[in-house]
């Protein structure tokens, strides 16, 4: 990921905060992914972490996106969903302080159930969205996506 970064940005107008952001975006995602990604083998009672991460620019647009995908439970859901409800309304300066006042306390910062990691998207992203597709009766498919808009000139 940090060499297709550092080629992207010798060949467009990427810099440094942006290719630093979406690195980041990309690392909360995995382990978002790893913490909640269930997929429950039918022939044991083991789960494995399934899931995607694109990362993928739109030149006209003047942003890249970092999108993920992965399989989480009714009982995930439920539990992180209030928290986004909460955190795409918020402005740039509410996610700041929130995600301070969470460094602070240490309540979420080593969590399970989208506490900081959620925050720090947000922080480093120009727009967060989700969304749950219900694929069985207990599981969804969860997929985010966070726009993280570039400074220059439109990429090419």
């Amino acid at each position: 990921m940090t060499e297709a970064l550092e080629k992207e940005a010798k060949e467009s107008d990427l810099g440094m905060n942006e290719s630093t952001n979406i690195f980041t975006i990309f690392i909360e995602l995995a382990q978002n992914m790893m913490n909640y990604s269930k997929s429950k083998n039918e022939q044991a009672s083991s789960h494995k972490s399934e899931g995607l991460i694109l990362v993928g620019k739109r030149p006209k647009q003047k942003h890249y996106y970092v999108l993920s995908q992965n399989i989480i439970t009714l009982e995930d859901k439920e539990r992180i969903l209030p928290k986004l409800s909460e955190l795409v309304l918020m402005n740039k300066e509410t996610i700041k302080q929130r995600y301070r006042e969470l460094r602070k306390s240490g309540s979420e910062a080593h969590h399970k159930g989208g506490g900081i990691g959620f925050y720090e998207i947000a922080k480093r992203s120009d727009k967060l969205s989700y969304e749950f597709e219900q694929i069985s009766e207990k599981r969804y498919y969860f997929r985010m996506k966070a726009i993280i808009k570039t400074q220059g000139k439109a990429l090419i």
